[in-house]
């Protein structure tokens, strides 16, 4: 089982930090990632990690601004969203995909990031 925290209200051009935590499991050797949903818009890629290895994926319009990390020690894995924007408000979700899945098949909840002008 998945669970995000960290959501919350900023105004543009602040940070939050989202975490994502398995429970009953650690995320070796899995790759984990966070996906948004704004408001009537489809559930989106954000970035993603390799735990084996620390590879990173992001999605072309957080480059530079996010950062997806891992904390073995509290096995979670970190969203470092810096210069938020309104158009980064959405739900996120975090999601974990067995090794030489395709998809990702464990999910946890979403937390609301709103990022206000």
């Amino acid at each position: 089982q998945l669970q995000a925290s960290g959501g919350g209200l900023v105004q543009a051009g602040g940070s939050l930090r989202l975490s994502c935590a398995a429970s009953g499991r650690t995320f070796s050797p899995y790759t984990v990632a966070w996906f948004r949903q704004a408001p009537g818009k489809e559930r989106g890629f954000v970035a993603s990690i390799r735990w084996r290895d620390d590879i990173t994926y992001y999605t072309d319009s957080v480059k530079g601004r996010f950062t997806i990390s891992r904390d073995n020690a509290k096995n979670t894995v970190n969203l470092q969203m810096n210069s938020l924007k309104p158009e980064d408000t959405a739900v996120y979700f975090c999601a974990a995909r067995d090794p030489g899945m395709t998809t990702f098949n464990y999910w946890g909840q979403g937390t609301q990031v709103t990022v206000s002008s």
